[in-house]
């Protein structure tokens, strides 16, 4: 499962050539708003940028997991108070590399993902499985400088061209 600590960031790393972020080749984030709506509108930005990337073939695994990551930042990182007006406390970020795509999803909270143990019968409880099943890796970390809460991420290796 996920990562956290000083360890976060090694599965991006492990059996990959090391990220630079000054070579990410291609990315793009928006911005979403604190309702559940906003998962559509994840899925649909996702699809329009894997399509502009020519990865067409990686979306359902994608959606799925952008899907999972925003529903938990909606559902587990939002204080309950949230201020209206307020610029939305949701991103997702996209980013691509030779041989890997990266989706992360920015919340407010700084509290690490937990998975759950859902029973068999529960319609809810499996997300962060669900992300470790269908990314080749997932961490989180916490942000640093004005920026408060987290990025949890998932990681998509992509065949050599």
């Amino acid at each position: 499962m996920g990562t956290n600590g000083s360890t976060m960031l090694e599965p991006l790393r492990q059996g990959l050539p090391p990220i630079d972020p000054a070579a990410v080749s291609s990315s793009a984030s928006c911005a979403l708003p604190a309702r559940y709506e906003a998962v559509r509108g994840a899925r649909k930005f996702t699809s329009r940028t894997l399509t502009r990337w020519e990865l067409d073939e990686r979306f359902d695994d994608v959606a799925l997991v952008v899907s999972e990551l925003v529903t938990n930042a909606l559902r587990h990182a939002l204080p309950a108070d949230l201020p209206r007006g307020q610029e939305p406390p949701v991103r997702l970020h996209l980013m691509r590399w030779t041989g890997r795509l990266v989706c992360a999803v920015r919340d407010p909270s700084e509290e690490s993902p937990v998975a759950g143990e859902a029973e068999d019968s529960a319609e809810c409880g499996r997300g962060l499985f669900l992300v470790d099943s269908f990314s080749d890796s997932w961490g989180w970390h916490p942000l640093a400088g004005p920026l408060t809460g987290k990025v949890v991420w998932a990681l998509f290796r992509l065949p050599q061209e």
